[in-house]
């Protein structure tokens, strides 16, 4: 997959120790209701669109770009489907990463559905309910864009909460 510049400057220093980076994913549906996805060519699986913003860029702008530069269509991105950290991704060059994937329904308003550069091996339109095979977190991201539903966020460990950790602690409190 293509890294970008500012990753590459970050792991020149940092060699291959874990990076938490943002990740935006793009469930994108046609007029009838199919889902657009990806082959990818580093592993070969069926994916969702995705990427990494650069510094400074929005997730709904990231998500126009990726998907463009992927599949040569045009989206407009209509609302946050999830936001959830992933697990620790290792690469085949010993690269290790950690995303905070947000995941983005959106809907495609023009182009045709092509291989746009070499991250993919095939893209295509598929029916819901014809689907190839694809992971777990792909297809949790695609349920949730299906439904009418707020934002999903990872439940919270139960009984503790982050808020009542820091109360009383003070800004800056260790």
């Amino acid at each position: 997959m293509a890294t970008p510049e500012f990753i590459q400057a970050i792991r020149a220093a940092a060699g291959h120790q874990l990076l938490w980076l943002p990740g935006v994913s793009a469930v994108v549906f046609d007029d009838e209701g199919r889902i657009l996805l990806g082959q990818r060519s580093d592993n070969h699986e069926w994916a969702l669109i995705s990427g990494i913003p650069e510094p400074g860029e929005q997730p709904a702008a990231c998500a126009v770009r990726e998907v463009y530069e992927e599949t040569a269509v045009h989206i407009e991105v209509e609302r946050v489907v999830l936001v959830r950290a992933g697990g620790q991704v290792t690469f085949a060059n010993g690269d290790v990463c950690q995303f905070m994937d947000t995941t983005l329904r959106c809907r495609a308003v023009g182009g045709e559905a092509r291989v746009n550069d070499d991250e993919s091996l095939q893209v295509g339109w598929f029916d819901v309910d014809a689907l190839p095979e694809m992971s777990e977190h792909a297809l949790f991201r695609i349920k949730q864009a299906l439904l009418d539903e707020p934002t999903w966020f990872e439940p919270m460990t139960a009984g503790r909460s982050v808020c009542a950790d820091h109360i009383g602690r003070g800004v800056g409190a260790a």
